[in-house]
């Protein structure tokens, strides 16, 4: 019986034949045009006939073969499996096969094992594919509990948005303050004049203020595994550190005390001015801020700043036969007061505004954008495999004119 190489060999070269005689014939099939094989039309489509019949004869034994050998290939496989020995084919075509040791015949390839009978002790290290690790059946018992989805989405906590970093206009600064000049007099003494008459003197005078510019840091300790392991992190803590600084940035714009290293927020900018509710109604007090605004600093107001319950109390206000006055329940209804853009923040107290000309006499400077590190020289973090990534940035708020807003307390 012919083995499946020969049986290819002939079913090969029979097709060649086949071929070539009915290249010969033609579309037509005309069997006097064929030059390959003796004989006439008769003979010639004879050995057509017995030679299609061989080959289907040869194509069923070679097929029969390759069963065979599946199941051969099968079999062993499957003894394989059972003494620990499993054959897998690499990944490229062009490499041979290779086969996967156990245990034992990795430890007697060490030198370990070779030189052991000698009594010279030599350490080796045998790495041991898990599969020959377990020797029960792997079910939940015994090995690990069945794996789960992980959707690789981070639900960040509640954190409300930043909102007054948004309403000054921002600079840069190479410099470690800022400095600009103040008019701190103004004199007036413009009067017509009579001829020959003296005219009225005015006077100016300028005071230097300064700036300082101001550090936001803060660091995150994460371990080795957890940067390496888990592809999403370092990016997901980049983008909290950063949001970190914003959020602090946002506060300190607004209230910060001035006293390093803080920076001094607009509400604690000295010269601004107040206005106080008293037995004003809400939407009162606020408009005497503007108004204040407008005469005492000769500036106009850009925005309102409060906390989110003030403005719902503002939203929720009622004429006496219960119709809201700040816009119909069923829409929207604008962030406005008094024609100016409402800024709703958690950075601003609860139960006080703020109503200011930020896009004109406020400017925050930055010194340094946000910058963003990671080392294990914190602490004992190389020696425990710890990392601390850390994130900072310098800024410096400028006032230019105190008096161009108004804080209303007593909301």
């Amino acid at each position: 019986m012919a083995n499946a190489k020969e049986l290819k060999g002939r079913i090969d070269y029979l097709r060649g034949e086949l071929k070539t005689v009915l290249d010969e014939a033609g579309d037509n099939f005309d069997m006097g045009k064929v030059k390959h094989i003796e004989g006439d039309s008769a003979t010639k489509v004879d050995w057509i006939k017995k030679t299609d019949t061989e080959l289907n004869s040869l194509q069923s034994e070679h097929d029969g073969l390759e069963e065979v050998a599946k199941v051969r290939e099968a079999t062993l496989k499957h003894e394989a499996e059972k003494k620990g020995i499993v054959k897998e084919p690499v990944v490229h075509s062009d490499q041979p096969i290779v086969e996967a040791k156990t245990f034992g015949q990795k430890f007697v390839e060490t030198d370990a094992y070779k030189t052991g009978l000698s009594g010279n002790g030599v350490e080796s290290t045998i790495n041991i594919d898990p599969q020959y690790i377990y020797k029960t059946d792997f079910t939940t018992s015994a090995g690990f509990a069945p794996e789960t989805s992980r959707t690789g989405l981070v639900v960040e906590s509640a954190q409300y948005p930043l909102r007054v970093a948004d309403i000054i206009p921002s600079g840069t600064t190479n410099q470690s303050a800022v400095v600009y000049m103040v008019e701190s007099t103004f004199t007036n003494n413009a009067a017509e004049a009579a001829e020959a008459a003296q005219y009225g003197e005015g006077a100016l005078a300028l005071t230097e203020t300064t700036s300082t510019v101001r550090k936001v840091a803060v660091f995150i300790p994460t371990t080795d595994e957890q940067l390496a392991d888990v592809g999403q992190v370092s990016s997901y803590l980049d983008g909290r550190l950063t949001f970190m600084l914003q959020q602090r940035l946002d506060q300190q714009l607004l209230a910060g005390n001035g006293t390093p290293p803080n920076l001094r927020g607009v509400l604690n900018t000295s010269g601004i001015s107040t206005q106080a509710k008293g037995s004003d109604s809400t939407p009162d007090a606020i408009y005497k801020a503007i108004t204040s605004v407008r005469t005492t600093g000769a500036a106009d107001p850009d925005t309102v700043v409060m906390h989110p319950n003030d403005w719902q109390s503002i939203r929720l206000l009622q004429t006496s036969d219960g119709l809201y006055i700040w816009g119909n329940p069923a829409d929207a209804g604008p962030d406005r007061i008094w024609g100016l853009p409402v800024v709703q923040t958690t950075a601003e107290t609860e139960n006080t505004a703020l109503v200011g000309a930020f896009r004109t006499f406020s400017q925050l400077f930055t010194r340094q954008g946000i910058n963003v590190q990671v080392s294990n020289s914190h602490s004992d973090f190389f020696i425990k495999g710890k990392l601390a990534i850390r994130a900072d940035m310098r800024a410096a708020l400028a006032v230019y004119r105190a008096t161009a807003f108004c804080s209303i307390t007593n909301f």
